[in-house]
């Protein structure tokens, strides 16, 4: 496995989460600024970390007894608390904006206020309870915790890359903010960590599901991922990291659905 690669995990992890990873003799420059050329490679394999440990917490919380749905809340709990519910604020940011601003220099600030809207508290709740039973609905279907922690784990990574479209597709909406300090994400950067993770996602889905059309589940992600992208590009001509964050989310839930809507279809 490429040095470079290696360096790249530790950094991602702390990129994406609030957990104190300590650094390693690998890292290159581990105290400057993100760069997400060498960071995006290694973004699925770091959110699988994150989707991991929320399915041990969801693997425990079952095995302890609990039902399904209060387990999986724990297990979402854990992974809001491991990531400083980051991409839940940018989901609701941009529905506030989005929702209720109706210039560009309105939606952008709108967007920056730090107060919840009645647009973004809505996306919140929906989004919370679309991800509790969905991860519900598996945990059900399938009748294993394992099965379902693994397809947690594969959504949770793969989702974060996922996430990173818009900073590919789109230049920065305005020149200042976390979209603008990331740069522009070439393709060949994006794809490094993309493919292999979509290629994995769909056959942990298919191992977790036991059906085999689950692994269209990637394809649902990246559709809700370009979806929100596009969406970004008309409403306010670019991207923000709220934007990223709300690409993140929405392809997380789509991940879990496109895996778990086979197992309803009687064919």
């Amino acid at each position: 496995m490429h040095s470079s690669f290696l360096a790249g995990v530790p950094q991602a992890l702390r990129f994406w989460s609030r957990l104190p990873v300590p650094v390693l003799s690998i890292e290159i420059d581990p105290h400057g600024r993100p760069d997400m050329e060498r960071l995006a490679p290694a973004t699925p394999l770091a959110g699988a970390v994150l989707g991991l440990a929320a399915a041990i917490v969801l693997v425990i919380a079952h095995l302890a007894g609990l039902p399904a749905t209060v387990a999986v809340i724990f297990a979402v709990a854990a992974l809001a608390v491991m990531t400083g519910a980051m991409h839940e604020d940018g989901l609701a940011d941009v529905a506030d904006g989005f929702g209720g601003g109706g210039t560009l220099e309105r939606k952008l600030e709108i967007m920056r206020d730090s107060r919840i809207g009645s647009y973004g508290a809505t996306a919140l709740v929906l989004a919370l309870a679309a991800r509790v039973s969905l991860l519900a609905g598996l945990l059900t279907a399938t009748g294993n915790v394992w099965r379902t922690g693994l397809v947690l784990a594969a959504a949770v990574g793969t989702s974060r890359i996922l996430g990173l479209l818009p900073l590919m597709l789109l230049g920065p909406a305005r020149p200042d903010g976390a979209g603008a300090s990331a740069g522009r994400l070439t393709g060949h950067a994006w794809r490094s960590g993309a493919v292999p993770a979509m290629v994995a996602t769909a056959l942990l889905a298919w191992a977790g599901t036991g059906h085999f059309m689950s692994v269209v589940a990637p394809l649902a992600g990246l559709a809700a991922a370009y979806a929100v992208t596009r969406l970004a590009e008309r409403q306010i001509g670019g991207q923000t990291g709220d934007v990223c964050g709300a690409a993140v989310m929405l392809a997380e839930m789509a991940i879990l659905a496109g895996a778990l809507a086979p197992l309803g279809w009687h064919v």
